[in-house]
């Protein structure tokens, strides 16, 4: 069965996004890549332990210090955000969705041009 995901908190998607990157690491090897004002070690520990209550990092214990790692993806947070986006704001329409990044000024063709792409393939895989 898969795990159900939880929604984050802004400062816990942060050290997520951290420990993504560095794939494991210790509470000193997180607090250097967070942004100035930098949080005290205590705050960052306590939020880590919040990470594992929700079930999206676990840790390996040496003595009386923590090694954490993600055990759930970003690709598997990505999917969790995007699909509560669309059933949220777009009552799951994936046009309405796509109408709204076309109509952005940030769209390029080069983008479209990729959605179009993406479109065509699955298109022909439904076949």
């Amino acid at each position: 069965m898969a795990k159900k995901i939880k929604d984050l908190t802004r400062a816990e998607e942060q050290i997520m996004q951290i420990l993504w990157d560095l794939e494991k690491g210790f509470v000193n090897d997180i607090l250097p890549h967070l942004p100035k004002p930098k949080p005290a070690y205590s705050t960052v520990s306590t939020i880590i332990r919040i990470l594992v209550e929700k079930g999206f990092v676990s840790y390996k214990a040496y003595s009386k210090t923590y090694e954490y790692y993600p055990v759930i993806t970003k690709e598997q947070y990505r999917d969790f955000i995007a699909q509560k986006l669309l059933s949220g704001y777009y009552q799951d329409s994936l046009g309405s969705l796509v109408s709204s990044f076309v109509h952005q000024e940030n769209m390029d063709v080069k983008e479209a041009d990729k959605i179009i792409q993406l479109l065509q393939q699955f298109k022909k895989e439904q076949k």
